[in-house]
């Protein structure tokens, strides 16, 4: 059929069956496990669902093509392509196409990218991407005149009307699960969630709002060490009470304290402003270690991840930058953050600092790469970057081992101020967001926080104190990621109008 002459109404109508055919599974598989699809109701909803996919996009396509064939046949091969990838990525990690998903594609580096290569997704590319677009290529339209253009074009818009309106009572379910629906459509999720997402982007202030001026209270050398952690769930920690001993080193050490938290974002942009804000806003406020930087602390950014807003401070360190400083096998992993860092601290002039480390440990889908071989204690794990082909044990045994990783760090750092016996220090572990290890078929993390699983949100906010200072915690059992930009305050005695005393996680 696509080798011969077709007319242009017979080809957007197979065009718009075919990419519901092939790009929208993973939305009827939604519509059928949250339906009654037994019922003569739910087979009418999900009947009207595919009967209004199929004839939008015909009235979309219809235009185009009239317009111009080269332009619709060049938008339908990338749209198919990019159809291929999304579709691939949805069936294997479970993701929804939504605008904080556009915000993490956007976002992320080759690094990361990199690492979700896989045979398997070779084969969707081409199997519905590179063939169907083949085809597309291929076939001979037979153009259509302007009169019947438009009778067309009419007769679609009122069919479209009429059939919204006489299945009006079934859109309420449609309507409740709209930003699901929304970001599995395709090719529609990602081009209006693209689009908004630069929308909003655009409207963001170009330069952050300052904040009040700040003083330090006193001379007494105090250090913060602030641990982002990257996609670390709390119900994986012992010290949480998990089953597994994911942190024996830290479970040893003396004034450590965990709370439980969640995160207000399922992506590390999201959830690294909301660690370093002081108040929750989509307006970008100055964060916590600009804010100190300009008010005469010490700052030191130590980073292996991206996603931060930006930093603008006067010691910001990459992993490249810390590579001179590093030799040996942990220079690959993150314990490369640790590198040279008490001399850096020593070498201070300053009597109060902040130093952040933002990591990059439990970051699917490679998380058997994330730490140096003697940490794999649990096994089997997984290996492949298409998590559903690893069983969940092998899955949480990898990931466990980054846990496991992520407590040696931690209690690494903790013997480091340690040994700064002239600085009274505290050490705060947040991470920016959970993660999902095939919990109801999810995995990884992005989805949504409205309607986001518990293990893409709850997270782990460990702290430590050294014996030599004087401050005192309060007994609250749940603190948010806003607590740590009044609680760092309170410890380095710095003295601001925005500073929050409800806040820290400190007693007065």
């Amino acid at each position: 059929m696509f080798k011969n002459n077709i007319k242009l109404s017979y080809f957007v109508l197979i065009i718009s069956v075919v990419n519901l055919l092939l790009y929208h599974l993973p939305l009827f598989k939604f519509a059928v496990n949250n339906l009654d699809y037994k019922s003569l109701d739910g087979i009418l909803t999900i009947v009207n669902l595919a009967v209004l996919t199929i004839f939008l996009n015909v009235l979309f396509f219809y235009i185009l093509f009239f317009i111009s064939q080269f332009i619709g046949k060049l938008l339908l091969v990338i749209f198919f392509n990019i159809n291929a990838i999304a579709i691939y990525f949805i069936v294997t990690y479970g993701v929804i196409i939504d605008e904080t998903m556009i915000g993490n594609i956007l976002n992320t580096k080759f690094e990361e990218s990199s690492s979700f290569f896989s045979f398997g997704l070779i084969m969707y590319l081409i199997l519905l991407g590179v063939i169907p677009s083949i085809l597309i290529i291929k076939t001979k339209i037979i153009k259509v005149k302007f009169t019947k253009f438009l009778i067309h074009t009419v007769l679609n818009f009122i069919f479209i009307v009429l059939f919204v309106y006489l299945n009006s009572s079934r859109w309420l379910w449609i309507d409740n699960n709209s930003k699901v629906l929304g970001g599995l459509a395709m090719p529609w999720s990602y081009v209006v969630n693209t689009s908004g997402f630069y929308l909003h982007k655009s409207q963001e202030n170009q330069q952050e709002i300052l904040l009040p001026d700040a003083t330090v209270k006193d001379n007494k050398k105090s250090i913060s060490v602030l641990v982002i952690g990257e996609s670390a769930r709390s119900q994986n920690f012992s010290l949480y009470g998990y089953e597994k001993d994911t942190n024996p080193l830290l479970s040893k050490i003396n004034n450590v304290y965990s709370y439980k938290a969640n995160s207000c974002a399922t992506y590390t942009r999201g959830g690294v402003k909301c660690i370093l804000e002081h108040k929750q806003s989509n307006e970008l406020y100055e964060i916590l270690p600009n804010y100190l930087f300009r008010n005469d602390v010490e700052v030191i950014w130590r980073t292996t991840n991206w996603g931060e807003p930006p930093v603008n401070i006067k010691n910001y360190q990459k992993r490249e930058d810390l590579e001179k400083l590093s030799i040996g096998e942990g220079s690959k992993y993150d314990e490369i953050l640790l590198s040279g860092l008490r001399e850096q601290i020593l070498a201070s002039k300053k009597n109060k600092i902040l130093l952040v480390l933002h990591t990059s440990t439990s970051h699917g889908p490679t998380y058997n790469k994330k730490y140096p071989p003697q940490f794999n204690k649990f096994t089997p794990v997984c290996e492949s970057v298409e998590l559903a082909k690893c069983t969940q044990e092998e899955l949480i045994n990898a990931y466990d081992n980054t846990i496991l990783y992520t407590d040696y760090i931690l209690a690494t750092l903790i013997g480091e101020l340690k040994q700064l016996d002239e600085y009274s220090s505290s050490m705060f572990y947040v991470s920016d967001h959970g993660e999902s290890l095939g919990e109801n078929n999810l995995y990884m993390h992005g989805i949504p926080a409205s309607i986001a699983p518990k293990e893409q949100l709850e997270i782990p906010f460990i702290v430590w104190l050294s014996d030599n200072n004087s401050k005192e915690l309060k007994n609250n059992e749940v603190v948010s990621q806003h607590n740590i930009f009044h609680s760092v305050l309170d410890f380095l005695a710095i003295e601001s109008p925005i500073y929050d005393e409800n806040m820290s996680i400190f007693k007065k």
